[in-house]
């Protein structure tokens, strides 16, 4: 009865040893691809972010040539970089971090002549927001 019950365990323990071996092989093959494509649960949740001055063709196009420097802020809002060594430019900058892809980044200027507006020139700017994905506002 014993020697019965040995081989039984034995031939337990030999199937469960070849199953180890067998996981562990087909484990090895799965890492690569674990690691270069990753499913969506596995990864960490990455916000989107966006950044700067968001400025839109619909407001370009209220600019005209002659308009004071507080109508273009009223217009465009307050530029995110005033450069001290030229006070006649503003920089107006927007970033937009997606989880998993390249930073966008879109730059517009705007150039003064003493308090007037002069010059204005940038990136292709979306005709809305509808055409830029933005982050989601917080939840209250």
């Amino acid at each position: 009865m014993k020697a019965i019950f040995r081989a039984r365990h034995r031939n337990v323990a030999v199937a469960l040893g070849l199953t180890v071996v067998v996981a562990g092989l087909t484990g090895c093959g799965l890492s690569n691809q674990l690691v270069n494509d990753p499913p969506s649960w596995l990864t960490p949740y990455r916000v989107d972010i966006g950044q700067g001055n968001l400025i839109t063709q619909p407001m370009v196009d209220q600019l005209k040539q002659g308009m004071s420097r507080d109508q273009v802020r009223s217009i465009l809002g307050t530029p995110l970089l005033v450069d001290p060594f030229r006070s006649n430019r503003w920089d107006y900058v927007f970033e937009l971090r997606k989880a998993g892809r390249p930073a966008e980044n879109r730059r517009f200027f705007v150039e003064f002549e003493g308090d007037k507006l002069r010059n204005w020139t940038g990136d292709t700017l979306p005709k809305d927001l509808s055409d830029i994905a933005l982050p989601a506002p917080a939840a209250r």
